[in-house]
Parts: structure tokens; sequence; C-alpha cells
């Protein structure tokens, strides 16, 4: 059995009981989704040959579409991937006048991680890296500090095919004079200006000798330029994982706002479709109301949602990832079993003489679940997990407490009779009579 770290196991459990989740040891509790994660990885394979891909993931509220982003962010981490990940929100979205979609890439460049760096804060490294390998080879060669300096500017030549590539690989070059000189200010004015926090100008022309920043209408071609630097560093390529995409459906108010949104999401789907740039994947995440709202969703921008559109031979259980869209099926019984079985193991620290719950237990709480949840246990499990790590939350902080007793206490028959009918069309027999 493998040991479970405490930090990860403390991580874990106070995610999970907050309804969120955990940003390490995912690998501990993850179930099925086979099909999802390998379409994933076709996607990163795609990317490492060249490519650049796009998906949507969708679901209900609790289906697991934030469990599936991280998820694909630790498979994109393992394969030397960069990974830049955010929440979309009404002050960070794709597109805005007043400042928010630059809110949005420097959230992004913040969150940036790397498998060094898997919990963020990993652009000076990624810039260092590059730095490094570049001095080591020109230093083989003989070159001296000014003259390493001077071919910088050649090495980055590259970006500046780019959108304000030639500023972004000015400041990259300006970077590399502080990093050599020692000189902290320099270092720092660059990161702060790759990151999109200067406000004017004058101040980045003042500090770095540019005459650009990072705004609200260029941050998809900063997204761009991120994804070719970060492979000239040594890496895969760039993820983009942006969840709570149902923001921009419904909490928008704007009509303008949310076509605008559509508008630039239309243009990087159309790149990654057409081929029209390599070494980039994004990942959204959104509601099913998000995609099919036909009044503020997607499904009422008809360019977009033309491109989004399902298969329709794809149905009666048949599958087909290759297009942008992968929604998340419920979870089967047996899935759920597995994973309470995995959420136990990490409360027992990966030990099975300290399970808090026999196999028994397992079931019989599936069935109280099923009671008290109906329908809503099989769709959206985040509920169903909140309350067996409470139960087992309890049974570790009070033993010798008989969990028979939990799981046939008053709270157990609180369902209404519409809960009764919907528990009905779950398949209950399913809960008692399958095998692992």
């Amino acid at each position: 059995m493998v040991q479970i770290k405490l930090r990860e196991r403390s991580a874990i459990i106070q995610s999970l009981l907050a309804g969120v989740v955990p940003k390490v040891g995912l690998q501990h509790i993850q179930v099925g989704r086979k099909d999802e994660i390998n379409a994933i990885i076709t996607d990163l394979d795609r990317i490492i040959d060249d490519g650049a891909t796009i998906r949507f993931i969708v679901g209900r509220y609790g289906s697991g579409k934030s469990f599936f982003l991280n998820l694909s962010r630790l498979v994109a981490l393992e394969k030397k991937f960069v990974v830049v990940q955010a929440d979309i929100t009404p002050d960070r979205r794709l597109h805005a006048t007043g400042g928010q979609a630059k809110a949005l890439y420097t959230e992004l460049m913040h969150s940036m991680a790397t498998r060094a760096k898997p919990e963020g804060r990993g652009l000076p490294s990624v810039i260092e890296r590059w730095i490094s390998d570049l001095d080591h080879r020109l230093r083989r060669e003989g070159k001296s500090d000014e003259e390493i300096i001077r071919a910088i500017h050649h090495e980055l030549r590259p970006l500046q095919d780019f959108v304000s590539g030639y500023d972004f690989a000015s400041v990259l070059g300006r970077y590399y004079e502080g990093f050599q000189r020692g000189d902290d200010a320099l270092t720092a004015s660059a990161i702060r200006w790759l990151s999109g926090e200067y406000e004017t100008k004058g101040e980045a022309r003042d500090d770095l000798g540019v005459r650009t920043i990072i705004k609200d209408q260029n941050i998809y071609d900063y997204l761009k330029l991120w994804a070719a630097f970060v492979r000239m560093a040594g890496y895969a390529g760039l993820i983009v994982s942006l969840d709570e995409m149902g923001v921009l459906s419904h909490r928008l108010n704007s009509t303008q706002a949310r076509n605008a949104n559509y508008e630039m999401l239309l243009r990087i789907v159309n790149d990654c479709l057409q081929g029209s740039v390599s070494g980039i994947g994004f990942i959204f995440a959104g509601t099913d109301e998000f995609l099919a709202d036909s009044r503020r969703g997607i499904a009422s921008y008809e360019a977009l949602a033309s491109r989004l559109r399902e298969n329709e031979f794809a149905i009666n259980g048949l599958i087909d990832t290759s297009g942008p869209v992968i929604k998340l099926n419920n979870l089967t019984a047996e899935d759920l079993f597995v994973l309470f079985h995995n959420i136990r193991n990490v409360f027992a620290k990966g030990d099975p003489s300290q399970y808090l719950l026999p196999d028994d237990g397992l079931i019989q709480f599936m069935g109280y679940c099923s009671n008290v949840l109906g329908a809503e246990f099989y769709q959206t499990p985040r509920d169903a997990v909140k309350k067996f790590v409470g139960l087992l939350s309890v049974l570790e902080q009070n033993p010798g407490t008989k969990w028979e007793e939990l799981l046939s206490g008053p709270s157990s028959k609180m369902y209404t009779d519409e809960s009764k009918d919907e528990k009905a069309s779950c398949r209950d027999d399913d809960l008692v009579t399958f095998r692992l």
C-alpha cells in the first residue's frame, strides 16, 4: 500500500470537507474518467508534435469539473508542460476594457507551474532555466559577458515574429542583463512587466526601455508568446486552464460584454482548430447552462455554438472525444465505491489496519446517500463526498463511536417523497450487488 504524506492527507481532507478540489494528492483519490483523461493525453501529445488543442469540460455543479481540471494539470506537469490556471470572475475575464482581462492574465502568470514548481509562482524559474542553458552553451563557446548580452537578442529573434514579440524579447533580454549583473531591481521590473503589472507605458519605458505594456486587448497575443518561449526553454508547451466559465454566460448582465467574450473564445477556437497556433492548449470548464442556454450561453452565439455542437451519433452510451467538448457523465456505483474506498485510505495514511469504516460500512453509506440525496447522489458526487469525509472525521475524533448508529440515525430518514421517487430510478440494488 502506498504511504500517504501527512501534508497531502491534510490538504485532501480539508479540501474535500469544504467541497473544493485539493491541489495536491489527487492521485490518491482519482477514480473513473479513463476516456476523458486519455483524450487529454492525446491532446498533450498533439501539442508536443507542434500542434494546438482546445477543450470545453462541461458538467453540472459538483460533477467533478474542477477535479478533472486539476487532474489534467498534474498529467501535463508530468509531461513537462508549463501550466497556468485561473477561475473566471466578473473582475477576471477574457475580454474587457476596464482592466478585467489584464487581471486574468496577471492571475495566470502568478499561477505558472512546472514539475519543479507544481504549486505556482514558477515564472522566474522558467526564465532562469532558459538563461542557465543559454549561458552554459555560450560560455562553452568562449563568449564574454558582453558578447552573451549581444547574443541574447539573436537567440530571441523567433519571438519577434509574434505580435508584441519585439518588446517581449527585449524584456527577457533585460532580465538576463539583471541576472548577470546581480541587479535585483532590473530582474524584478522584468518579472513585473511579464506579469502584466505595469499600469503606464512611461513607467515601463523608464524601468526597462520598452514602449508597450500588456493590456486588455492583447492578453491572448502574450499567451501565444509564452507558448513559444517555454518551448525555447525546453518545456513541452503551455497549457491554459480556466474554470468557472459560466460566469461569462450568467453573471455578465451586458449582452455586449458576453458577446465580446464569446468573440474572443471564437478566435481561440478558430486558431486551435485551424492550426494557426502551436505549442499551446486551452482547457475551459463550465456548467451545462454555459454551453446550452440559448438565451445567454454559447448556444446564443451561433458562430461559436456551431463549432462546439455535439456529434449527433454519440448517443445511447456511445462516446466521441474527438470534438472540443467533453461532457462529464455521472459516476457509476462502482466508481463511487472506489472513491469512498480511496478517501478512507487517505484518512488511514495508506494503512489498512487503521481504516475507520469496513467495506460493509462503505456500502451502507452509499445506501444512506441514495436515501438522502436521491438521484443527485449519482449526478453530483460533491455532496456525498462531503458527507463521507464528515462521517470519517466524526469517527476519527470520537473513538468508540459505532458507524452503524450514525448511518441509521434520524438524519438518514429525513428525505421527502420526491427524493424517494428519484431514488427508485437509481437502481438501488446495484449498491449491494456490485463487486470490485
